[in-house]
């Protein structure tokens, strides 16, 4: 059972990973044309990025609650129940995206707590004020996303992804590098690529459901629903703790732009180097996560215990080897892959000097993604939620400022890294038991 389970996994999560890497792709690409533009361009969309990235996965988090809904009613052959849940996610997306659109348009409050260069905050302040438009329909993929990985259909994911960083290339290069529009855009043409980019990818998702296999199959826009408070409650008591989840975590790495603004933009895009690596190489063990959540979620819907475990067990053991040998691959090749970031010599200096600690803890972030959604299958989020944000925002990001600003001989933007390492694997030692419980709870008679 144990290696059905992992053909099973590598088949689903394939898919994902070509999707995922295509979506953090499309921030390499601003980064890599960033880099060829200016310093400045490159720290604000490390600045402003970081923050974008952390709106975005907080609130699709929260709408991630419908991927173990949807894989418990298809376990448990409920599918006539599928497409309400997916109705009504659609309807809370449009509502979470109220107040992620005037975060984005008015983020001053966070913004001032960095001592930046007056520069840079402009540039920051333009580009999420452009973002802001393509996050309803951010939202709106997102949710679609969810729906299809929980059923086991992830291939039009990747067909979509793929066609979008195309396309996100294309555009950025012409309208920050090569004044399509009459002159270098910089990190706005990065902004105006997204934006098109991102309406696209929801108009296609809706398309596919509209006329495609899972349309003819579930008919999620036949009898349309009203918003429904009890399934909106469900959702939220699910997604809501890992909307906070998605938050800590991310911001881990994302507002360390933040922090370290006052240390240059030179510290800062460095450091914007390898936050984009360290997400692509996250790519690997998330795939894997949401691919043993779809299964896990609907063995456990389908009360198949047997299959629930295979389920784990291959997830873990597929993303601890093979996100180690991400890590060891990414330390060989690490020159030639900054090099390809930036033709900066200091940009480039500080990146090489942080390529270790995301080879480091590629073992332990993979554990903990797993475990974590592994737990998301048996509808438990609070507890995660409270592990992580012990971890990454306690060790992470408090820890990493100890380290960076106040220890002796101050560690800079390395402090922030190590700090990561640390918080890393403590997640992963306390959520693996956390899921062994969890799974006995739910499967001992009551």
């Amino acid at each position: 059972m144990f290696v059905a389970a992992a053909r099973g996994l590598i088949a689903h999560a394939f898919p994902i990973l070509v999707a995922q890497l295509a979506s953090i792709g499309m921030m390499v690409v601003d980064t890599a044309v960033l880099g060829h533009v200016s310093s400045l361009d490159l720290a604000a969309v490390a600045i402003g990025g970081g923050i974008h990235v952390s709106v975005v996965f907080a609130l699709v988090g929260i709408l991630q609650a419908v991927a173990p809904v949807v894989a418990h009613l298809h376990g448990a052959k409920r599918d006539d129940e599928v497409a309400g849940v997916l109705q009504q996610a659609f309807w809370l997306a449009l509502l979470l995206s109220v107040p992620g659109v005037l975060f984005l348009t008015h983020p001053g409050a966070l913004l001032g707590m960095a001592d930046m260069d007056a520069a840079v905050d402009a540039k920051v302040r333009q580009y999420l004020g452009l973002l802001a438009w393509s996050l309803p329909a951010a939202l709106g993929y997102r949710t679609f996303y969810a729906f299809c990985n929980a059923l086991g259909k992830p291939r039009v994911l990747m067909g979509v992804g793929l066609c979008s960083l195309a396309l996100h290339a294309l555009l950025a290069w012409g309208l920050a590098l090569q004044g399509w529009l009459g002159e270098p855009l910089g990190v706005v043409g990065c902004a105006l690529s997204n934006i098109v980019i991102g309406w696209l990818a929801c108009f296609s998702g809706a398309a596919y459901l509209a006329f495609g296999p899972l349309g003819r199959r579930y008919r999620p826009f036949s009898n349309w629903q009203a918003p429904r408070w009890p399934m909106w409650r469900e959702l939220l008591r699910l997604g809501l703790p890992m909307g906070l989840s998605n938050l800590v975590e991310i911001t881990s790495f994302t507002l360390i732009s933040l922090f370290v603004a006052s240390l240059g933009a030179t510290v800062v895009a460095g450091h914007r180097i390898i936050a984009n690596v360290s997400a692509l190489t996250y790519m690997l063990p998330l795939s894997l996560a949401i691919a043993t959540m779809a299964a896990v979620g609907q063995a456990v819907g389908g009360r198949d215990w047997p299959k629930a475990h295979a389920a784990i067990r291959a997830g873990l053991l597929l993303a601890a080897a093979l996100s180690t040998l991400a890590g060891l691959m990414l330390w060989l090749a690490a020159e030639p892959l900054i090099t390809a970031y930036t033709n900066d010599p200091a940009v480039r200096a500080i990146a090489l000097s942080l390529v270790i600690y995301v080879a480091i803890y590629q073992f332990f972030d993979a554990l903990q993604t797993v475990a974590g959604h592994a737990l998301r299958a048996y509808r438990v989020t609070f507890v995660p939620m409270l592990v992580q944000i012990f971890c990454f925002w306690g060790i992470g990001l408090l820890g990493g400022a100890w380290l960076c600003f106040r220890w002796q001989p101050a560690l800079g933007v390395a402090g922030f890294w190590l700090a990561n390492v640390l918080g890393l694997v403590l997640a992963a030692a306390m959520l693996l038991p956390l899921l062994r419980k969890a799974v006995k709870a739910v499967e001992s008679p009551p």
